[in-house]
């Protein structure tokens, strides 16, 4: 039974979240639960697509692999059982180097990279609480992604702080500093159809 039926207040794990509908789309943020919807706009699904595709054809041979949502990652450790962990997100994008995370259920463990595309219903929630987590977990770097503003918000962990962001808008180009001599150009991702 998902948390619709219930108090949303209640404290739930990985073993709850398990047992609700497939079409229904949640994420858990220390035990509480969060709704994904609405589903994503067009100019969402566009720039995520874009950003998707040059990632994974820059990773092509790498042992780092790109995915995107929705796709379940786990931000425990590997020996938790599923009724301990209380943290599953479903970043549009996650970058995971190594193989070990990845399992038939998504990812267990801290992803190296993770970008969120900003929506009305998901703004407070990503520059916010999961600003905070992926700080906590590790996440070495956290890009938030404006497609009003088409601008792009870079937070890189330093000392396990992430600190003030760089800000980035077309036509600038995005260093990724996980691998050498790889830029994003945001007029492609940003580019007009």
């Amino acid at each position: 039974m998902s948390p619709t039926s219930k108090v949303l207040t209640a404290y739930y794990s990985y073993a709850d979240y398990l047992t609700w509908p497939e079409d229904e789309r949640w994420e858990l943020i220390d035990g509480v639960s969060y709704n994904m919807t609405p589903s994503p706009t067009p100019k969402h699904q566009e720039i995520l697509g874009e950003l998707f595709r040059i990632l994974a054809n820059w990773l092509t041979g790498n042992r780092c692999r790109v995915y995107m949502a929705p796709f379940d990652v786990r931000l425990g450790e590997s020996e938790q059982p599923d009724s301990v962990i209380d943290k599953v997100v479903q970043p549009d994008i996650s970058v995971v180097c190594d193989p070990r995370k990845i399992d038939e259920r998504g990812c267990l463990g801290t992803p190296d990279m993770i970008i969120e595309i900003l929506s009305p219903s998901t703004f407070k929630k990503d520059l916010g609480i999961k600003l905070g987590l992926y700080e906590n977990s590790g996440v070495k770097e956290y890009w938030v992604v404006h497609p009003l503003d088409e601008t792009v918000l870079v937070f890189r962990l330093q000392n396990g702080q992430y600190g003030k962001p760089t800000v980035y808008s077309a036509p600038d180009e995005v260093p990724v500093e996980l691998f050498e001599d790889f830029i994003i150009p945001l007029e492609s991702v940003f580019r007009r159809i």
